[in-house]
C-alpha cells in the first residue's frame, strides 16, 4: 500500500474474493476440529510447529477453543479488546496541511462517522490479539453523494488463511493449493497484532497461553477426581455367611443408591458401614489453578491485580501500578490498529475521494485518542504561578492537557461570577490605574478615588458593629467577654463592613502608588 497510486472505480474488485472461487467456498464451510479436546503438551507442540511451517489452520482453531472453554482467558481478552473499542478516534491531516488537505480530512471524518458498522469492525480487528491475525473483507463498494465508499465489512475466520511458503509474513487464502490464493488489493483490512517479535505465525498470544491452558485443565481434571473420591465416603456392605445371590444383589443395590437417595432397605442380618477416606485437601489443585490464571493475566494484561487479588500482597498502590501497565498495553494495541486502518481503509478512501491526492506518502492518518486528562485542580494552581514567573505557555497546550475543547467563534463560554464587593473593587482599581497614567497629578490623593469613604461614613459603618463589642469588654472579665462576643457575631450583618473595607483597601492602594511615584 506504500506504493499506492490514484485509485479509480475500475481498480475496485467486482465481488468478494471469498465468494468467487468454488474451492475457497469449500474451505469456508469447513467445521472446526476442536483440537483442544484431549490436548496434550506433545499435541500442542505439533500444532505450533505446523503453524511455523505455514499451516496456521490448527493453531487458529486451538485459539478459538481456548477462548470458548477458558472463562479467565475470555474475560481478560474482553477487557483488552473493549479497552480499544471505547477509545475516541479521528482522522488528522498530514503535517503542514494545505487548505485542500484540511477539507479532505474533514470529508473523511464525515465518511467515517456515517459507518454504522465501524464499532463492530474495531472489535473484530482486535481478534488478532489472541490469534495473531484478523482479516475483514469489504462486502462491496457503492457511490453515495458523489463519494465512493464501502458498503460494509465481513469478518473472515482466520482458519481460512495460510502463509505463503516463500514468505512467512504474507497471508493468502487457503484453497488447497501449495501457495494459496493472493489477496486482492483494496478488498481486505488485514490486521496483524504483534504481542512479540517474530514471523506472522508466532506473533499471537495463543502460543504463550496454550501452556498455562493445558496445565490448568490438568489441575481442574485432577480436582474433579479428588472430589469424586474424597467428597463421598466409602460404603461397605456386610452380609452373613450363607447369603443367597438375590440377597447379595439386594445389598449391592442398597450400597450403590444410599449415597444419592439417603435411604434404603436391606435384609435382616446385613449391614452397611461408611468408611472415612484418607485425609486429603484440595489446596494443591486450587494453588495450581490460581498460578496458571495469574500467568494468563500477566500475558494478556501485563499484571494480575486488575483482575484478581490474593488478599496478601494486593494493595491500592500496587493495583494502580498494574493498571498503568494495562493502559500502556491498550495504547500499544491502539497504535498498531490505527496503522492498519490508515493503510487499508483511510488511504483507499482518500485516493478515491480526495481532491488533494498527489503523493501516496502524504495522506491523512487515523488516530485513536490515547491522551488522558490531567488533574485540573493541580493545573489550576500551577499554571497561574508559572505564567506569573514569565513562562510563555500556549493556550492550546493547556486545552490539550486538560482535555477541554476550545470555544468556537460565537459559542457561549463559562465566566466567573464576581461578588458585588469584588466587582466594585476591580472597577475602582481600573479607574485608579487610569488616573495614575494621566499626565495631571492630583493635589489630593483622595480626590483621585471616586466614591472614596469619608470619616463620617466610616463611623456610621463601624460604630453599630464595634460599640456592642466595646460595651461587653467594659462590663465583663476577659473569658466572659470572649464567650459573649462569639455569640454576638452569629447575628452580625457584615455586608456594610465588607463594602467599606473594599473601598478602604482601594484608597490605601491608590495612596501608596501616588506616594511611591512622588518619592515619599
Amino acid at each position: 500500500m506504500s506504493e499506492m497510486k490514484k485509485i479509480t472505480e475500475n481498480d475496485l474488485p467486482d465481488e468478494q474474493q471469498t465468494r468467487s472461487g468454488a474451492r475457497i467456498i469449500q474451505i469456508q464451510q469447513r467445521f472446526s476440529e476442536h483440537p483442544s479436546s484431549g490436548l496434550t503438551p506433545f499435541r500442542a507442540a505439533v500444532i505450533l510447529r505446523e503453524a511455523e511451517q505455514g499451516n496456521i489452520l490448527a493453531q487458529c482453531m486451538l485459539a478459538e477453543d481456548m477462548e470458548e472453554k477458558d472463562v479467565h482467558i475470555l474475560s481478560e481478552l474482553a477487557k483488552r479488546r473493549r479497552a480499544v473499542q471505547r477509545l475516541g478516534f479521528s482522522i488528522v491531516p498530514p503535517l503542514n496541511p494545505s487548505r485542500e488537505e484540511r477539507r479532505d480530512t474533514e470529508m473523511l471524518n464525515e465518511i467515517l462517522d456515517s459507518f454504522s458498522w465501524f464499532d463492530d469492525f474495531i472489535f473484530d480487528a482486535t481478534d488478532a490479539i489472541l490469534k495473531g491475525l484478523s482479516c475483514q473483507e469489504f462486502t462491496g463498494w457503492e457511490r453515495a453523494d458523489n463519494l465512493i465508499v464501502p458498503t460494509g465489512v465481513e469478518w473472515i475466520d482466520p482458519s481460512t488463511f495460510q502463509l505463503n511458503p516463500n514468505n512467512r509474513n504474507e497471508l493468502r487464502l487457503s484453497d488447497g493449493s501449495y501457495e494459496g490464493v493472493e489477496l486482492q488489493p483494496f478488498n481486505w483490512v488485514r490486521h496483524i497484532s504483534r504481542s512479540k517479535s517474530g514471523y506472522l505465525a508466532r506473533t499471537g498470544l495463543v502460543r504463550t497461553l496454550v501452556w498455562p491452558f493445558i496445565f490448568k485443565n490438568y489441575s481442574v481434571r485432577d480436582l474433579a477426581e479428588f472430589l469424586e473420591i474424597y467428597g463421598i465416603p466409602i460404603r461397605l456392605g456386610s452380609y452373613p455367611a450363607g447369603a443367597t445371590e438375590d440377597e447379595k444383589r439386594t445389598l449391592l443395590r442398597a450400597v450403590m443408591s444410599i449415597g444419592h437417595n439417603a435411604g434404603g432397605i436391606i435384609p435382616s442380618g446385613m449391614s452397611i458401614d461408611f468408611q472415612s477416606a484418607a485425609n486429603g485437601t484440595s489446596d494443591p489443585f486450587l494453588a495450581m489453578n490460581n498460578l496458571m490464571e495469574r500467568a494468563q493475566s500477566k500475558a494478556i494484561l501485563g499484571g494480575t491485580l486488575t483482575s484478581q487479588a490474593d488478599g496478601a500482597t494486593s494493595t491500592n498502590a500496587l493495583g494502580n501500578v498494574h493498571n498503568e501497565v494495562r493502559v500502556e498495553v491498550c495504547y500499544s494495541d491502539a497504535k498498531q490498529l490505527a496503522a492498519t486502518i490508515t493503510r487499508d481503509l483511510i488511504q483507499p478512501l482518500y485516493s478515491l475521494n480526495g481532491v488533494s491526492f498527489s503523493n501516496p506518502r502524504r495522506h491523512p492518518r487515523f488516530e485513536f485518542d490515547i491522551t488522558q486528562a490531567e488533574d485540573i485542580a493541580a493545573y489550576a494552581t500551577a499554571l497561574p504561578a508559572l505564567v506569573g514567573l514569565g513562562m510563555r505557555i500556549p493556550r492550546s497546550w493547556a486545552h490539550d492537557k486538560l482535555q477541554i475543547p476550545e470555544a468556537r467563534t460565537g459559542e457561549e463560554m463559562l465566566q466567573s461570577i464576581q461578588s458585588p464587593s469584588s466587582a466594585f473593587l476591580n472597577a475602582n482599581h481600573s479607574n485608579g490605574i487610569a488616573a495614575l497614567n494621566a499626565e495631571r497629578q492630583p493635589a489630593d490623593p483622595l480626590s483621585a478615588a471616586p466614591a472614596a469613604i469619608t470619616g463620617d461614613e466610616w463611623r456610621q459603618a463601624v460604630d453599630p458593629i464595634l460599640q456592642p463589642i466595646v460595651d461587653i469588654i467594659m462590663q465583663n472579665d476577659l473569658p466572659t467577654a470572649k464567650s459573649k462576643i462569639g455569640e454576638l457575631y452569629r447575628d452580625l450583618d457584615s455586608e456594610q463592613l465588607q463594602d467599606m473595607i473594599a473601598r478602604g483597601i482601594f484608597v490605601a492602594q491608590i495612596w501608596g502608588q501616588l506616594n511611591a511615584q512622588r518619592g515619599y
